[in-house]
């Protein structure tokens, strides 16, 4: 089976995490995805622990579906490759710093003379344009530019370190790719290529949203713990008494008066509804006690039988086994060489004509190299030559 995807040709110079969760969704819909790798840089999620054998389970599952070729970009014979594969692979994804892949010969510019068709995403911290254009950052750097983290935590303890890229998976990674494939449908329809440029701290800034909204017109600043949804209100996890947690969403009344006659309490009800913090607070702590007096076997039993948008907080090990992402299909087993299966995290998007089975995990640094060269038509000896240049690995 082919996906939807199966006609585009990608190019990807990316590491680490937002350039190869984005092609890994692209190459899971059906993109033939072509990763160029550095002989002298590894990609640091190779070295990624834990390790599943000798390959890192993170690389194993970003990188599934995709082709490798090792190039040293330092070679001109590299170089003169990266065009010639560009005039097939007309889509180009990179992740490095402003002017990197300009000093080395493969920026936009100079593919672009190359095939006029090109596309070509750039992902970056701050983009191609700005002061911080050039300047390092992480995931924790660009939420806290962006506004997210400054309403993100606990008032007497502060913004949280979170347990996902936020910055990195929802901007970088589906900006990116909603950029390359918005791109490639103007493409279709004027015949021409062009840049795209993907700063993980814009992409971050836009999720500010609702919150950005309200400060932007309205001039409402939002704070650690001061609106609804951010733990100002009763909307917030609350411990059961031995040590496990309960999300509590049951922000309409339908679903609160549920959740509170389910708890006993159906005067607590209306308090739900008022907008005083402190009765929020107050309603905070009578649900805190409520659940404190059950185990999490008692609430999950209680939870699991209204309609009140309450559900368990679950470890990764109990999610996968949870009934929901189990008919979902979102766990699947991986193809790779000598070895049994690999279990990984399955494409969340569904389309009603299917997609095609994962082919394999993340390959060995080189791995497609000289498959990748003779599908270019280079002969034997020419590939030799190449790898004695050094331009291979």
């Amino acid at each position: 089976m082919k996906g939807p995807l199966s006609s585009l040709k990608i190019l990807d110079f990316s590491t680490l995490l937002p350039g190869p969760f984005a092609s890994l969704l692209l190459a899971d819909m059906g993109a033939e995805v072509l990763r160029v790798e550095s002989p002298g840089r590894l990609d640091l999620v190779r070295a990624l622990p834990p390790h599943d054998g000798d390959t890192s389970a993170s690389h194993a599952y970003l990188n599934r579906n995709k082709r490798s070729i090792g190039l040293d970009l330092k070679r001109p014979e590299a170089v003169e490759l990266v065009k010639r594969l560009v005039l097939d692979y007309d889509i180009v994804l990179e992740q490095f710093r402003p002017g990197v892949m300009d000093r080395l010969g493969v920026g936009y510019a100079a593919l672009k003379a190359v095939n006029p068709a090109l596309i070509y995403v750039s992902i970056t911290g701050y983009g191609q344009t700005g002061p911080y254009r050039e300047r390092a950052g992480h995931d924790i750097n660009y939420l806290a530019l962006s506004g997210l983290a400054s309403y993100t935590g606990r008032a007497d303890s502060g913004p949280l370190p979170l347990g996902m890229q936020v910055a990195d998976l929802a901007g970088g990674s589906l900006h990116g790719a909603l950029g390359l494939l918005a791109a490639v449908i103007q493409r279709q329809h004027s015949g021409e290529g062009q840049q795209v440029d993907i700063s993980m701290t814009d992409c971050a800034f836009a999720l500010n949203g609702m919150a950005g909204a309200g400060y932007l017109a309205c001039g409402v600043e939002p704070g650690l713990e001061s609106q609804a949804l951010n733990g100002g209100s009763f909307y917030d996890h609350y411990r059961t008494r031995d040590g496990r947690w309960f999300s509590v969403g049951s922000l309409e009344p339908a679903f609160m008066q549920a959740f509170c006659a389910a708890l006993g309490r159906p005067e607590l009800a209306q308090r739900g509804l008022s907008p005083d913090p402190a009765v929020q607070r107050t309603l905070k702590r009578e649900i805190a006690i409520e659940i404190e007096r059950r185990d999490f076997a008692e609430c999950s039993a209680l939870f699991a039988a209204i309609d009140a948008c309450v559900e368990p907080v679950l470890p990764l090990s109990e999610a996968v086994e949870h009934p929901q992402l189990k008919a979902r299909e979102l766990v699947v087993e991986v193809p790779r060489e000598g070895a049994p299966a690999q279990r990984q995290i399955g494409c969340p998007i569904r389309f009603s004509a299917g997609l095609p089975e994962p082919r394999h995990i993340g390959a060995a640094l080189g791995a497609h190299t000289d498959e990748v060269l003779r599908e270019l038509g280079y002969a034997a000896q020419e590939i030799e030559a190449l790898r004695a240049s050094g331009a291979l690995g």
